[in-house]
């Protein structure tokens, strides 16, 4: 609806201007649609690009039943394999969706328990590699767990699988960026990839120890996904 306002000017003529009245469509009694929910499209396959996964980001509507909400900073890294922040409850029937094998943790924690009968009731392996989260300059990234959750990654028998730590940044980020050496990215790619999701959060030491990685004892392993340069 349309309301009109009078404004004097500085010369004491008078303006008419439109001002757009909107009317509350919710009563405060009633509850708001979650925020960011999200339809998704279909889990791609081996024959799909796998950088054509999306999500098409919508309003649920309350008759709705196919709307899921995925973890902080999910996203597809390549044929079956998945990264994100933690998923909590609100994000298990997204997972569901992928038809996870296998998760990837790479915190010291433990698994929350409903986390953990989440996995139960889906038949998915928990893979955990704990590695603490600390700040710069006290960095430390263990080599040997990095290296360990690499081949786990790369094993097409745990796939789908995803992957993640508290936030999906920089341990995530990590092992990502060793993915990417051993499928042959140039580093610039490499670290343009971790810089979107680590954002202001970069770090240097992760881009260092990313830069220093020998993939060499990988390269006999044949990789199931893309290996093309970037």
């Amino acid at each position: 609806m349309k309301q009109h306002a009078t404004v004097a000017s500085t010369a004491d003529t008078c303006k008419t201007i439109e001002i757009a009245v909107v009317e509350r469509q919710h009563h405060r009694s009633q509850p708001l649609p979650p925020p960011q929910s999200i339809k998704l499209s279909p889990v791609p396959t081996a024959d799909d690009n796998p950088y054509d996964f999306q999500v098409n980001y919508s309003c649920a509507d309350e008759n709705e039943e196919d709307f899921f909400i995925p973890p902080l900073n999910f996203a597809m890294v390549d044929n079956g394999i998945f990264r994100s922040g933690f998923p909590d409850v609100d994000n298990f029937s997204f997972l569901q969706t992928l038809g996870l094998r296998s998760i990837i943790y790479l915190c010291p924690e433990p698994y929350p328990e409903a986390n953990m009968e989440f996995l139960k009731e889906n038949d998915i392996r928990l893979f955990q590699f704990g590695i603490k989260n600390s700040k710069e300059p006290f960095v430390n990234i263990p080599e040997e767990k990095i290296r360990e959750a690499l081949g786990i990654l790369i094993d097409v028998r745990n796939h789908p699988v995803l992957i993640h730590c508290k936030r999906g940044k920089h341990r995530t980020g990590c092992l990502v960026g060793c993915l990417r050496k051993l499928q042959k990215w140039c580093l610039t790619s490499v670290f343009d990839e971790y810089q979107r999701f680590a954002a202001a959060k970069a770090r240097v030491s992760d881009q260092r120890f990313m830069e220093l990685f020998d993939a060499s004892s990988f390269k006999q392993q044949s990789l199931p996904f893309s290996c093309s340069k970037r």
